[in-house]
């Protein structure tokens, strides 16, 4: 397998919960370029690019130096949009995607990287991660996806509704700071041959009931490992999680970009 590794950053303008996502302002600077910037750093992989739909999206890449494709508007998910600027000509070299979202300013590398492993050196078609859920609000809460492993790491299910299912009592706190109870983490690694499989699968009935495109390629056969990674922040999905970021970054002493 080529192990070199060509991360792809997907930023869609026509966000439904937070309109114009990839613009919308933290600390004066539009998100795609704190998720640029902090993805820039990150040795795991060779090469970057941002996958937008937006012209307005390619400029503010183009003033910030990162490299920029414009893909179609039609596409159904960001792993469409990544599946169109990995076949590219340009990017035949590279063995292994990765699929970093564009609403995660403070995605940690070890974890990026714990996807990547499980199919670079794990052989798993598809690599994702996921970490304990903590607290009751998030294993109620449906705009959390959570997921069930097996021992092995694979991925049986993945769900809005509180997974596993404590069926004679609610989980304690502490259960719930540990496997089983898993919240997961929206990054993906994949084989090249993977992500076209995924990508040419219709969208399924399980799919099609929990809003979630992972689910496709999970009954399809294809075989998704699982990485507990430690604590992640959240990504940015309304005005309301965009104010939570910007008291993050207030937080960290990160309240400007250079």
């Amino acid at each position: 397998m080529n192990r070199q590794v060509l991360g792809i950053v997907p930023a869609r303008l026509a966000s439904t919960r937070l309109p114009n996502k990839p613009l919308y302002p933290l600390h004066g600077r539009p998100l795609i370029e704190w998720v640029w910037r902090r993805v820039a750093t990150m040795k795991v992989l060779d090469h970057a690019v941002v996958a937008t739909d937006s012209e307005e999206v390619a400029e503010v890449c183009r003033r910030l130096g990162a490299p920029v494709e414009l893909t179609s508007s039609e596409h159904p998910s960001g792993t469409d949009r990544v599946a169109e600027v990995a076949t590219r000509p340009e990017y035949e070299g590279f063995g292994l995607i990765a699929n970093v979202q564009g609403d995660e300013p403070l995605l940690k590398e070890p974890h990026l990287r714990a996807a990547i492993d499980l199919v670079r050196e794990k052989g798993w078609d598809v690599g994702t991660c996921a970490t304990p859920l903590m607290h009751e609000e998030a294993r109620k809460d449906p705009s959390v996806v959570k997921v069930a492993r097996a021992a092995s790491g694979r991925a049986l299910y993945f769900s809005r509704a509180p997974i596993p299912y404590k069926r004679d009592d609610k989980p304690a706190p502490d259960e719930l700071e540990r496997e089983p109870f898993l919240r997961h983490i929206g990054i993906y690694a994949y084989t090249r041959e993977a992500l076209q499989d995924w990508v040419a699968l219709a969208p399924s009935q399980l799919e099609r009931l929990e809003l979630l495109e992972q689910l496709r390629p999970l009954e399809a056969g294809l075989r998704i490992g699982v990485a507990v990674v430690g604590a992640a922040d959240p990504g940015v999905d309304t005005p309301a999680d965009a104010l939570r970021m910007e008291e993050k970054l207030r937080q960290l002493g990160v309240t400007t970009l250079a």
